[in-house]
């Protein structure tokens, strides 16, 4: 009696492989392969040799305060030129005109912490590197990961101005509570997290729900430039329902972010999700105000944590929170670390996060 082998029908679009920059012939490119060279954004240079490590070789260790400057320093030029622009002309900008200046801004921070991600990346090399490369981005989905950055950057912008911009509330010397702001940065991310940590887990362990999860961990091994590719039901909630939730949270609780501490939290926000979709084999925290209190309580994010959710999670998973370990503390939820274990990290061995 013959028998039947069944055959499992593959998507083509699930596959990860990625040869498209490999062709000098560059055939079959649309724009959107191209918008990776043009903003300079690639994950990696193609004859800039990565160091790889065996998994027991000490980890370097990059300090809290040079991401914290790094965010302030460049989060903070936007606000500066606004606030030179009202005194010089003593007007201040329009909604539109707002959304226009600060969506290029929150573009601008992108493109450059990817460049200097990069840079880190060919120094010290990559998490798991012994076993496999970083996933580049799949020849089968370029312009989806391409209209996922730009869908970012067009709409993350708007949903803060729609938000909290008032162009009556005056310029930002005039609207930050300076002694509020460290308070508003460093809870703005867990309150985030909040929302994150519990929508992110339903999507793994509701059957219904993961299928509007599993694009993105279609990649075991991500790179930055996959932060925010996802099937589209999760963009929209990535990019405007948790937010939203965040901001009427931060309200409820007495801490009412206006639209220049808005900005300033969402850029904390932004930057660790580059981060720690990076891959990158430094020991680090997510950038905070408290990073020293979450350490204190073991509820700081390491960039390794959110890496081991993608390398060995699939539907049931762990290290569900993006922003801080407190959620999966509280919860049950965190698991171990691999390399990035405190016996593996040297703490002598300081690690620089470039500026420029």
């Amino acid at each position: 009696m013959a028998t039947a082998t069944a055959t499992i029908q593959r998507n083509p679009k699930d596959s990860i492989k990625s040869t498209w920059r490999l062709d000098p012939n560059k055939d079959g490119w649309t724009m959107a392969h191209h918008l990776f060279g043009i903003l300079d954004i690639h994950q990696s240079h193609l004859d800039v040799p990565t160091p790889v490590h065996q998994k027991n070789e000490p980890v370097p260790y990059l300090p809290n305060w040079q991401m914290n400057a790094f965010v302030l320093f460049w989060g903070s030029l936007p606000l500066i030129g606004h606030q030179i622009l009202h005194n010089l002309t003593g007007w201040n900008m329009h909604i539109a005109a707002a959304y226009v200046y600060y969506g290029i801004a929150l573009a601008a921070f992108g493109v450059h912490e990817l460049r200097m991600l990069r840079r880190l990346g060919h120094r010290h090399g990559y998490l798991d590197g012994d076993k496999h490369g970083r996933d580049g981005v799949p020849d089968a989905t370029v312009q989806k990961v391409a209209d996922s950055l730009l869908a970012a950057i067009t709409f993350r912008p708007a949903v803060l101005i729609l938000l909290a911009y008032r162009s009556s509330a005056g310029a930002p010397a005039d609207a930050l509570n300076f002694y509020l702001l460290p308070l508003q940065i460093a809870l703005y991310p867990i309150v985030t997290d909040f929302w994150f940590y519990w929508y992110h887990r339903l999507m793994h362990e509701v059957p219904f729900l993961w299928k509007f999860h599993r694009t993105h961990h279609l990649t075991k091994h991500p790179n930055a430039l996959l932060t925010i590719f996802a099937d589209t039901e999760q963009e929209i909630f990535d990019i405007a329902v948790i937010p939203c939730l965040a901001f009427f949270t931060m309200k409820a609780i007495g801490l009412e972010l206006n639209f220049y501490s808005f900005w300033m939290s969402h850029v904390y926000v932004w930057f660790t999700e580059l981060l720690g979709h990076s891959g990158l084999r430094v020991h680090l925290y997510a950038a905070s105000p408290i990073s020293g209190l979450l350490s204190y309580f073991g509820a700081e994010l390491a960039l390794e944590d959110h890496d081991l959710h993608h390398r060995t999670g699939w539907k049931n998973s762990h290290n569900y929170g993006k922003q801080s370990r407190v959620w999966d503390k509280v919860f049950g939820t965190c698991t171990e670390r691999i390399e990035c274990k405190e016996s593996n990290v040297n703490y002598d061995d300081i690690a620089s996060f470039p500026f420029f």
